[in-house]
């Protein structure tokens, strides 16, 4: 058994980008500086990656850091989105996926730190393209405890922005959600608008 089930947010994930048009490209996002192309860029790269990652099918592609890069949006892309979250999901519910160690992004990290970083990765960007494109979001209350954990670990106390991560926490009141808690720590203002 995977110690997580990835799958149902990789299809939450899918379902949202489904409903992008393709005349929302340029549109802002909550991540600061991406366009919409750009964070769907991203999302396909990084279910590609960390596709190869669960497998051990480490390479060139696993080796580099991402570069926001809306290029790949070709006619079809909606599709392309829809197979590599799949695949995605699959991929991480092989029980050596989990275990020992793998790459991505250029970083060797244990197989169940990086299925926690796909986990953070599908709701956090589901939330940013749900939000930048008026779609509703409701990620799994456990997911959102799973990542919740991870991020407050990977934190450790650091409350300012970490590189290549996330940005300064955004403070939440204390009635917040746990999706308004898990923004907020990953820098994100939960109250964010176009």
């Amino acid at each position: 058994m995977p110690e997580i089930d990835i799958r149902p947010a990789a299809a939450q994930l899918a379902g949202v980008v489904a409903l992008v048009p393709d005349d929302a490209l340029d549109a802002p996002t909550p991540c600061e500086g991406m366009t919409l192309g750009q964070l769907l860029g991203h999302v396909i790269g990084f279910a590609e990656v960390f596709t190869l990652s669960a497998r051990k099918d480490l390479g060139p592609l696993t080796a580099t850091p991402p570069q926001p890069d809306d290029a790949d949006l070709a006619p079809g892309w909606q599709q392309r989105a829809a197979e590599h979250l799949a695949a995605l999901g699959d991929a991480w519910q092989v029980e050596d996926a989990w275990e020992g160690m793998t790459q991505a992004g250029g970083v060797d990290l244990p197989g169940s730190a990086a299925g926690r970083v796909v986990l953070d990765e599908l709701i956090v960007h589901g939330w940013d393209i749900a939000r930048a494109t008026g779609q509703p979001f409701a990620p799994r209350e456990d997911d959102l405890l799973e990542v919740e954990g991870m991020v407050n670990e990977l934190r450790d106390g650091n409350d300012g922005a970490i590189p290549g991560l996330f940005g300064p926490t955004v403070a939440v009141p204390a009635s917040a959600s746990p999706l308004e808690r898990v923004l907020g720590l990953t820098g994100r203002d939960p109250s964010w608008t176009p």
